[in-house]
């Protein structure tokens, strides 16, 4: 494989690494809210003790299509044609099932991606129990 292609493909590389992570942060979301998406940000990563660090929260449906709008018609935000994604990321996060499936929005620098989570090694139910017998 060349090195572009590595390049191009480290979300991958991203979301395996930090599978349990984002499980668990879908769950608990869910738990609060019900439906929503994962926000994951790599713009502002620390390293510590522990590896890097990246931010992520849980924006719920009924808070998802004015985050989307704001998020996404930032100038720095690149996802083309955004006004369409942001009707195909609504319609995902209607219909997903949060016991088995993960919504992703990814944003590094200038781009922000959209990941629709299926067919996991790990179920966010089961990276929401792992993560808290371990922390």
């Amino acid at each position: 494989m060349s090195e572009t292609n590595d390049r191009s493909n480290w979300h991958q590389d991203f979301i395996a690494s930090n599978l349990l992570v984002i499980g668990y942060n879908a769950w608990a979301g869910h738990l609060s809210q019900k439906r929503g998406a994962i926000v994951c940000s790599t713009n502002s990563t620390t390293l510590g003790v522990g590896g890097e660090s990246f931010k992520t929260h849980f924006v719920g449906r009924s808070r998802l299509a004015p985050f989307l709008n704001a998020w996404l018609a930032a100038p720095e935000t690149a996802i083309l044609p955004h006004h369409f994604m942001i009707a195909h990321i609504l319609e995902v996060v209607d219909n997903y099932d949060p016991t088995t499936e993960v919504v992703l929005l990814l944003e590094s620098f200038d781009q922000a991606m959209f990941f629709y989570l299926k067919n996991l090694p790990i179920t966010p139910p089961q990276c929401y129990e792992q993560v808290r017998k371990t922390w």
